[in-house]
């Protein structure tokens, strides 16, 4: 089992939601972040009141979805995310992807791929 960390546009979310239906995800959490990557962010000049001190604002919104799936859907799905979230600008996102020891449905007790 691999868990996906996606961190994406937020227009992108719908259209990330019907990917993962397509291969019969069992759930997903979604976020919404706030982050700046090689884009830099917005670079916005405001005034902090408290010391009246020029700062920087560099962050955007972004939406994190994190999903655990079979080993076998890794590559289908890093594929499909690729192919719907890349406009081929900075800030498109990124995946990341990590093992998962064990998952255990709290529920039943079901363990494994069956919890998923």
């Amino acid at each position: 089992m691999k868990e996906l960390v996606m961190i994406i546009r937020p227009e992108k979310l719908e259209a990330i939601k019907k990917i993962l239906d397509e291969i019969n995800c069992g759930g997903m959490t979604i976020s919404t972040v706030m982050g700046c990557g090689t884009q830099k962010g917005v670079a916005e000049q405001g005034v902090n009141e408290i010391k009246g001190l020029k700062t920087t604002i560099n962050l955007l919104p972004k939406i994190r979805v994190e999903v655990v799936v079979d080993d076998r859907n890794v590559e289908e799905l890093i594929l499909k995310v690729r192919e719907i979230c890349a406009t081929n600008h900075v800030g498109d996102g990124k995946i990341f992807v990590r093992n998962i020891e064990e998952a255990i449905r709290i529920r039943t007790g079901e363990r494994g791929n069956k919890a998923l």
